[in-house]
């Protein structure tokens, strides 16, 4: 038996699915290969032995193991990214009801853009705290303005509505950041790298300081995930489970907010890792979210880290960054998502 938080009674579990234990054993085993090769391919092709020495032996202080512990703090910097993304964009489908749902398409990556960028040109920020603080303002204000205009007319705020309301949020707020750009040539050379998205500037402070807020997210996403299943019956058969339907949208609004603006503040505004992870796991997994949610986690850790390998092999011996690549391969699955979609209007 189990209790949800955002109800007052208890109901049965079922048992998990049979194909958990295998999906989730083929993640990590993908997860283990992203993870050797992002410390070994790039620019220059570690060794095994390099590969070893970088990891294992502190003392040796070799080029090649040098150039492995290099790489270390970009892989995990990527592993968190590509979790945080996963895991924000099964939250913002499943606040939202639509499966088509995810940071870029809501607007909320553009809102967090938009305040970073006002950061940068008019208070001088620097540090990555000042990078997250532009960017959870940003995307908080977007996502209730987007909530707001989502929710006038007729039926309040149905998935189809929301969308639309992203959409054009996202066409505004891309407007005004390009207004603020062109006549400072000097934010927008500090601006053209970070907005296509990267983990290629990845250091430890930076992991450190994004540590903090995947680990509220994560926590917020794993408790709210049992009451988001009642949530997809509708708010009237949720409500009628003992769901307080208002409190778990705000709640699991907010970890998903807060995982997309600390990702975009560090690591630019990379799209469709949000909407490519749940959709993968729902597919191996079915759509119950105590599942899917960590399933995502993982699936979003190898998607990112794969990609910024891909990138780093597509454009040898220079470098595409990985938001370039996912934009690739996201854009088809997004067209094959809205096909299949089933979403209520």
């Amino acid at each position: 038996m189990s209790k949800s938080g955002f109800n007052g009674g208890e109901r049965d579990v079922p048992l998990l699915p049979k194909r958990l234990a295998p999906v989730l054993f083929a993640f990590l085993l993908l997860l283990l290969f992203s993870v050797a090769a992002s410390l070994s391919l790039g620019s220059r092709t570690s060794s095994l032995q390099e590969l070893k020495d970088g990891l294992f032996h502190p003392a040796i202080n070799t080029y090649g193991a040098n150039v492995v512990r290099k790489r270390i703090s970009r892989t995990v910097f990527s592993l968190c990214v590509g979790s945080a993304l996963g895991v924000s964009g099964s939250l913002m489908q499943a606040v939202t009801r639509n499966p088509i749902a995810d940071p870029s398409i809501l607007g909320v990556n553009t809102g967090a853009a938009l305040f970073v960028v006002c950061g940068i040109a008019f208070f001088q920020i620097t540090t990555a705290l000042q990078y997250i603080g532009a960017a959870l303002a940003g995307a908080m204000i977007t996502a209730v303005f987007v909530y707001g205009v989502g929710s006038m007319g007729r039926g309040g705020a149905t998935p189809i509505k929301l969308a639309l309301a992203g959409a054009a949020t996202s066409a505004a707020l891309s407007s005004a950041v390009s207004a603020i750009l062109l006549p400072r040539s000097y934010v927008m050379d500090q601006y053209r790298f970070w907005q296509v998205g990267s983990v290629g500037s990845a250091t430890w402070a930076g992991v450190a300081a994004f540590l903090p807020f995947l680990a509220i997210g994560l926590l917020i996403a794993v408790f709210s995930s049992a009451a988001l299943n009642a949530l997809a019956l509708g708010d009237e058969a949720a409500t009628g489970l003992g769901v307080r339907t208002g409190l778990l949208r705000l709640v699991s609004a907010f970890g998903g907010v807060l995982l997309c603006a600390a990702t975009t503040a560090l690591a630019g505004p990379i799209g469709f890792i949000g909407l490519l992870a749940p959709h993968v796991t729902r597919l191996f997994l079915g759509a119950d979210l105590r599942y899917t949610i960590p399933a995502s986690a993982l699936s979003g850790a190898v998607f990112l880290t794969i990609a910024d390998v891909i990138g780093r092999l597509l454009t040898y011996p220079g470098e595409l960054e990985v938001g370039i690549v996912t934009a690739f391969v996201g854009a088809p699955v997004l067209i094959l998502a809205a096909r299949r979609a089933k979403v209520c209007t």
